[in-house]
């Protein structure tokens, strides 16, 4: 590929795999390069009941949710939404996950359902040098994308990929007692035989260079002699 240079990337569209959904449910494409402040702040605005974020300012980028667009300040707010989806392709995974966990624990009670899918990529490459007789190509890629519906209504629970709202509270606890407990405590006794361990060491090596010296001079004197 090295007299090939990449001319354009076009993404195939996917379709939602979530059927039955309402035609207003909202759809947050997340990007590689989106930032995850303008998504939290559009979704929280469709999500919350009473959202800071939508207090705060109305500007959205246009590609960050879809049907945001900068210079909403003015416009009426937006009615409320049971449900969101936020889906994303490559790199941009992990942020979409992000920005569920986050609506999460800010709307409580919510509903999970996460689809692993591929999407498709066509990459066309040009020949660096038009006269070489290289012919263009094609190539198709596969990515992993993921699609995660949050809910305020109850879903099927026997759907493969199905979370059921919980509180994480205790996780905290027991991580910041296992910290507490374990963590400085163990460490003391070893600071304290490292410092013990190393007089000894050094008084005994001062002891030892002392017997060599006088060695050596023994056994000089007795070669003078």
């Amino acid at each position: 590929m090295e007299n090939y240079s990449k001319a354009r990337t076009v993404e195939q569209p996917s379709v939602c795999p979530f059927p039955g959904l309402d035609p207003d449910t909202p759809e947050v494409r997340v990007r590689d390069g989106s930032k995850i402040r303008n998504l939290l702040r559009y979704a929280l605005s469709r999500m919350e009941t009473k959202s800071r974020a939508a207090e705060e300012t109305g500007r959205l980028a246009p590609e960050e949710g879809g049907v945001a667009v900068e210079g909403q300040q003015e416009a009426p707010v937006q009615p409320l939404c049971k449900q969101i989806i936020f889906t994303a392709s490559g790199k941009g995974v992990s942020k979409a996950i992000t920005c569920a966990e986050i609506v999460k624990r800010r709307v409580k009670g919510l509903h999970q359902l996460t689809r692993l899918l591929y999407s498709t990529v066509v990459e066309v490459w040009e020949p660096l040098e038009p006269t070489a007789g290289l012919d263009s190509l094609t190539v198709n890629r596969k990515l992993p994308a993921v699609w995660i519906l949050l809910s305020r209504e109850p879903l099927d629970c026997g759907q493969p990929g199905y979370q059921a709202p919980g509180r994480y509270d205790a996780l905290w606890v027991q991580s910041a007692n296992r910290d507490e407990g374990g963590g400085i405590p163990a460490q003391r006794p070893g600071h304290r035989r490292k410092r013990g361990g190393g007089g000894g060491e050094g008084s005994g090596g001062g002891r030892g260079r002392g017997k060599g010296l006088g060695r050596k001079t023994g056994r000089s004197r007795d070669a003078a002699k």
